[in-house]
């Protein structure tokens, strides 16, 4: 690969790692063609990009970002065989690949590490965690449940009043009787 080659990959990711809250560090070696081929169309169906890189390209990458990002723990884990998976939700590519496991019945790929907006998760222990997390649209759904919770007691607690106060009207006035 010339220097020419070199530099267009490492702009091309680094416009990838500046554009993606999220992203995967795996090795899938040791995997056949056929499961790398049926692992990626399921990534694609989830919109979900899998790339393979040589390592030192992605670190260069990653140095030229800002220091807040915090991708230096990340460099640890570009070591030998590498495969970069960019999403957009944060728990897809950890969902996809804990089914892909049980369908077939195998231990990879792994997980080295995995970028979650600043936050970095390594080795593949984290998998279980990784695929609970929720997506954005899990936890906007779960803030108008529990915004609108208050609101439905409140109504609810009004509409079953008045059936409670007549309740006690009803029998104040047949005690007095």
């Amino acid at each position: 690969m010339t220097k020419q080659e070199k530099a267009v990959v490492i702009d091309e990711l680094k416009e990838k790692f500046s554009s993606n809250s999220f992203f995967y560090v795996a090795d899938s070696s040791a995997m056949t063609v056929e499961q790398i081929n049926t692992l990626r169309g399921k990534f694609f169906e989830k919109g979900i990009e899998m790339k393979v890189v040589k390592n030192t390209l992605a670190i260069k990458a990653l140095e030229s970002a800002p220091e807040e990002k915090n991708y230096s723990q990340v460099y640890e884990s570009l070591k030998g065989p590498t495969a970069l998976l960019f999403t957009e939700v944060a728990n897809a590519p950890a969902k996809i690949i804990q089914d892909f496991r049980k369908d077939s019945k195998g231990e990879r790929p792994v997980i080295k590490a995995a970028y979650i907006d600043t936050s970095v998760y390594l080795g593949d222990d984290k998998l279980d965690d990784l695929a609970l997390l929720k997506s954005k649209e899990d936890l906007l759904g779960d803030l108008l449940t529990l915004l609108n919770s208050p609101m439905s007691n409140l109504l609810s607690g009004l509409g079953s009043g008045g059936t409670n106060v007549m309740g006690l009207l009803k029998a104040l006035e047949e005690k007095g009787e």
